[in-house]
């Protein structure tokens, strides 16, 4: 049932993922053209008029939809994942959880760790509830030594794991490309700018001093929208790697609790 959910979760947030991309590359677009590029904008000879962003922001050029696709990446997939984060962190926070579920089993109120289990809810909850489970089913069983029950309840708490650990960084590469690759777009952008900036100066007689403002305007605001994608991006890349580090911290002295709880019941 716990495998099904997993794959089930894991297919809808493939899916969530190939749509997101398209759709925040049309949404893009869209504002670049309708909004950043309306003609209220800009003045009679075309220039953006003073004290107008949206007009300053369009001079970019037509990498600017595709830096704003990239941030709209970043923040879409990073509220994506703090919602599935704090879900698997369940409905209170880890810590006392954990520490309750441990004085339970201290006291060998195995049913009554498994309830809390269902009350908290989340990854940390359900491999906890895995390995409880295979704690109660192997102290029934005396088919098995005391190694080999130990053995048991490792082997469900790390399929459990590998169950919920991979859900918890879905998507997480997303934001780590965004990050990579918003600079180096940008990048591309400025140097598009520069090189119509140059050949404006390199013109014959007078330079051209719109097209030498439009080159300048379209490297500045690529840099700027480049690097401003890449700093969120490393930032949100960063702080949900320390939260899912906290979480498998959380299962992995879960886990480790049990088994000891269990060998020292079974002490000889």
């Amino acid at each position: 049932m716990s495998s099904t959910k997993s794959t089930q979760e894991s297919s809808f947030k493939a899916l969530f993922a190939a749509i997101v991309i398209p759709t925040a590359l049309v949404v893009s677009w869209i504002i670049y053209k309708f909004i950043l590029g309306a003609p209220g904008n800009f003045d009679a000879e075309g220039h953006p008029v003073t004290g107008n962003y949206l007009g300053v922001i369009y001079m970019g050029g037509p990498i600017v939809p595709i830096l704003i696709t990239v941030n709209l990446l970043v923040l879409t997939f990073s509220i994506e994942r703090f919602i599935t984060i704090s879900k698997a962190k369940g409905s209170a926070r880890v810590e006392p959880f954990i520490r309750n579920v441990k004085n339970l089993m201290g006291t060998d109120k195995i049913d009554a760790a498994m309830a809390e289990c269902d009350k908290q809810k989340g990854s940390i909850a359900a491999v906890i509830k895995a390995g409880l489970g295979k704690y109660k089913y192997v102290e029934n069983d005396n088919t098995m030594d005391k190694e080999g029950k130990i053995a048991a309840i490792q082997k469900e708490l790390e399929e459990a794991t590998s169950l919920e650990l991979p859900m918890l960084s879905k998507n997480l590469v997303i934001i780590s490309t965004c990050a990579s690759i918003a600079t180096l777009i940008g990048l591309i952008g400025t140097v598009l700018g520069m090189i119509r900036a140059f050949a404006a100066l390199a013109q014959a007689g007078a330079p051209d001093a719109t097209a030498l403002a439009t080159g300048i305007s379209e490297a500045l605001i690529n840099t700027a929208l480049g690097i401003i994608g890449s700093t969120i991006a490393i930032i949100m890349y960063n702080y949900f790697t320390n939260k899912i580090d906290t979480l498998t911290y959380g299962i992995d002295e879960a886990g480790f609790s049990i088994v000891q709880t269990f060998n020292e019941k079974h002490k000889a």
